[in-house]
């Protein structure tokens, strides 16, 4: 398919007429005296906009959904929610997809995915598990990967049980943070060559790429983090800002080496990862992150569909449910994981 030119995706930098609106409407209101005050009213304030998603609760009628739990390497646990189509495994088998949530590794639960889950297994029978791993400050780096991690093999080794066919499909996923765990989890499931392979990685809105560890090479393409951000989520939609990533970073802990926390550097570079679909947002300021790293995976003969939402921020759709272009947005997605189980 085509790609976009760096004029275009640099064009996206001003907010659409839509969002202005709905921003304008109704700003964004998280807020705390403190990180887990803060993390409570982010929660809250979700859960007041979920009547508004185009699938607002369970389906019983189309979608079992099961909770269970999952047990880590550290000799602990983490709940999974495991969403199945009531109408059955579809010819061949049901694809496997895991799903991991956003909230900058310290935010966020099982709540956050289930739309998605939802109409994987409704719209394209696949069987769905959207794990909740364990968050900082609590658990730092890397406990909340080397979690999603886990609840893969377990999906994997119990894959039977949960009437899946991964050899089918297997696909690992997120957005904002989740996105990052689903590359890095691309990349280590490649390198350790797990059975059967992951053959489809959903990067949405991805955090892939600290900004001080650009490659020279790429330096003048990497400008929406290093710019004033109009972003209502991660910037300042009034004034602009920078987008400072260090409370985050003293929050989650990360090893600033380390693959498991930034995929773009993998030592081993990307040839024979899982092909890629990308949905970024063009005010956000992690899209750059996502339009360098869909060009590596390109150069390294990967796959890759790439769509950009003009002139919208970060997680606009889950904010700013409302919108008509949040409603293209979820429809682009099922779209998006059609063409990876292909």
């Amino acid at each position: 398919m085509a790609h976009l030119t760096r004029d275009e995706v640099v064009a996206s930098g001003v907010m659409s007429s839509e969002f202005k609106k709905a921003f304008e409407a109704r700003p964004l209101q998280i807020s705390g005296t403190d990180f887990f005050s803060t993390r409570a009213s982010r929660a809250e304030h979700l859960s007041k906009l979920r009547h508004l998603y185009p699938i607002p609760g369970p389906i019983p009628e189309s979608v079992t959904e099961t909770l269970h739990d999952v047990p880590t390497r550290d000799g602990a646990s983490i709940r999974v929610k495991v969403y199945q189509p009531v109408e059955g495994e579809p010819e061949g088998g049901s694809p496997l997809v895991m799903m991991y949530h956003e909230g900058g590794w310290c935010m966020g639960d099982l709540t956050d995915e289930d739309l998605n889950c939802r109409m994987f297994a409704r719209e394209l029978g696949c069987v769905a598990v959207n794990v909740e791993y364990r968050l900082a400050p609590e658990h730092p780096f890397p406990i909340g990967v080397n979690d999603c991690y886990d609840a893969l093999k377990w999906a994997l080794a119990n894959s039977t049980t949960l009437h899946a066919t991964p050899s089918h499909g297997l696909i690992v996923g997120g957005a904002s943070a989740g996105g990052n765990i689903a590359a890095v989890l691309a990349l280590l499931a490649r390198d350790e060559n797990l059975q059967p392979p992951i053959t489809g990685q959903y990067l949405c809105v991805p955090a892939l790429l600290p900004s001080n560890k650009v490659p020279a090479k790429y330096a003048h393409l990497y400008q929406s983090q290093l710019s004033p951000s109009f972003d209502p989520v991660l910037g300042d939609p009034i004034n602009g800002k920078l987008l400072d990533m260090a409370p985050i970073a003293q929050i989650y802990q990360p090893d600033p080496e380390s693959s498991l926390w930034d995929p773009f550097n993998h030592a081993k570079g990307h040839r024979g990862v899982a092909k890629a679909f990308f949905q970024v947002a063009g005010l956000d300021p992690l899209r750059d992150e996502a339009v360098l790293y869909d060009r590596v995976l390109r150069e390294q003969g990967v796959l890759t569909r790439f769509e950009l939402y003009d002139g919208l921020g970060h997680m606009f759709w889950t904010n700013w449910p409302e919108m008509e272009v949040s409603t293209r947005f979820v429809e682009d997605t099922v779209k998006g994981f059609r063409w990876l189980l292909e």
